[in-house]
């Protein structure tokens, strides 16, 4: 299974490579690729503590409706639209004092 992963430059220096959700993992590092590195440390970790990961095909047998559009706008303006706000919304949810 192959998780995307957002790599973003920290202020000041570094890099945090970060996994969506279900999975919601981070780490960070001097490079991009330090980074990566250590979020794959991450996922070993986890799935040497027993963690597993499934995927479900709906009752009539096709696949998930947005199977067909994902990846398929990206480079496209409204792929860097999407991009930009799931990066807002990882900032704003990140920066809520109440959680």
């Amino acid at each position: 299974m192959e998780i995307p992963v957002l790599i973003e430059p920290l202020p000041g220096s570094g890099f945090v490579a970060r996994t969506g959700s279900p999975f919601e993992w981070s780490a960070e590092g001097a490079t991009p690729e330090e980074a990566v590195k250590k979020l794959q440390g991450v996922v070993t970790e986890r799935e040497a503590a027993g963690i597993k990961a499934a995927t479900v095909t709906l009752k009539n047998g096709t696949e998930h409706p947005h199977s067909a559009i994902v990846g398929s706008l990206k480079g496209s303006p409204l792929w860097e639209e999407w991009r930009k706000a799931v990066e807002e919304y990882r900032e704003e949810i990140e920066n809520d004092p109440n959680r």
